[in-house]
């Protein structure tokens, strides 16, 4: 059996890589998606914190989820399956990051870059934020961002399920199955051996393999700098409702947002306590010992908050610089890379598909230039650092 293009991963990157192959004019090729676990229930996406910010230091990263914005914002229309219209239920409530005095030049300079990418973000006083926020404590700030709009958050399995019907319903098959051998001659891959014992042929093939791009990638000869971290989400109750309550950065990194009738809220472990990790145990004690007390020091009300349940999830970190690697290797012209996302998969999954889809069909970025994800910094040495790592 032969493919035109193979995608390793369905989740929201290799759903939407397959949407954009099978939309594309230029393209009447064969689209095959493989994805190990059909139900979603260990994927990154739907164990995600499913939120979308333009509040980031990287230029790309910005024009990225921008492009991300206008795509939910057009999702029922443009992904509609036989009249039915899907739903990604996108709350554009905003992403406030908060700084200290030490933070402040930081959060004035990503402030200064993401306006003049037209991101539509507030620098806020701390007398303003006291005014907007009454519930919570500012003594210790210098100031915040806000997005006024075209941030928020979303329903990650709405989203995801919403690709994959329309993929489908363009042509492209979904096989429950894991690539475990790649055939390679010379500088491309011929064909993919599955865990049922069959093989593909391929055109070309897409690592989208979230946590297990690793693995993928050195069965072709490819040292990629990706690993996973493990992230745990935590749904939480407080009596005290609210008002105007937006996704909340701390300056010590632990975050908050609505969620229902409640709050999900989350922190990454201290770099001594995050190793590679392929468990789904939840941290409870990095919520009792960190989160909560960080919650309530923020957030007066949150000192009565209940823990309703938990969840963990997993990063595909780039170990180089917290961006995500794009496009081919310089030693294989038909291996097509989308990994070390480092949390931003779900938000950049849209443009990501997208430039995957120009690389292939068209042979460069036409929508945006990504050029500066692709491996060559990597190989080089020269990382392009993100600092709004969240």
């Amino acid at each position: 059996m032969h493919f035109d293009v193979v995608i390793a991963g369905g989740g929201a990157v290799g759903s939407a890589a397959a949407y954009f192959l099978t939309a594309d004019p230029g393209f009447r090729g064969s689209v095959a998606v493989l994805e190990p676990d059909p139900t979603y229930q260990r994927c990154a996406t739907t164990l995600s914190a499913a939120s979308i910010r333009h509040q980031f230091s990287t230029p790309e990263n910005i024009r990225m989820s921008q492009f991300g914005t206008e795509f939910l914002r057009r999702f029922p229309e443009d992904l509609a399956v036989d009249g039915t219209r899907p739903d990604p239920a996108f709350v554009e409530g905003g992403y406030l990051f908060l700084a200290t005095r030490a933070g402040l030049p930081v959060l004035r300079e990503n402030h200064a870059l993401q306006c003049s990418l037209g991101a539509d973000i507030a620098l806020l006083e701390p007398g303003d934020l006291a005014t907007r926020y009454p519930w919570m404590r500012v003594d210790d700030l210098a100031g915040g961002t806000l997005g006024l709009s075209g941030e928020g958050w979303l329903d990650a399995y709405g989203l995801l399920q919403g690709l994959r019907r329309k993929a489908i319903a363009q042509g492209a098959v979904y096989l429950p199955h894991r690539v475990v051998s790649v055939d390679r001659a010379g500088r491309r891959v011929r064909s993919v051996g599955l865990d049922d014992g069959r093989g593909l042929g391929c055109g070309a093939l897409v690592n989208a393999a979230g946590i297990g791009a690793p693995v993928l990638a050195r069965l072709a000869g490819i040292d990629l700098p990706v690993q996973a971290r493990k992230r745990s989400v935590f749904y939480l109750q407080c009596p005290q409702i609210l008002p105007g309550c937006p996704m909340v950065i701390d300056p010590s990194g632990a975050y908050f947002r609505p969620e229902g009738q409640g709050f999900i809220a989350g922190i990454a472990p201290p770099p001594e306590q995050d190793p590679e990790c392929h468990d789904f145990d939840v941290q409870h004690a990095l919520f009792e010992g960190l989160l909560w007390p960080l919650l309530a020091a923020r957030v007066p009300a949150f000192e009565a908050l209940r823990c309703g349940r938990s969840w963990a999830g997993h990063y595909d970190m780039n170990l180089v610089d917290q961006n995500v690697i794009l496009g081919p290797h310089p030693d294989l012209d038909n291996l097509y890379f989308a990994n070390g996302f480092s949390g931003h998969g779900m938000q950049q999954a849209p443009a990501v598909g997208r430039a995957l889809v120009e690389l292939i069909v068209h042979g460069g970025f036409r929508t945006l230039d990504l050029e500066r994800l692709g491996w060559r910094r990597i190989l080089e040495g020269r990382p392009l650092i993100e600092r709004n790592v969240v």
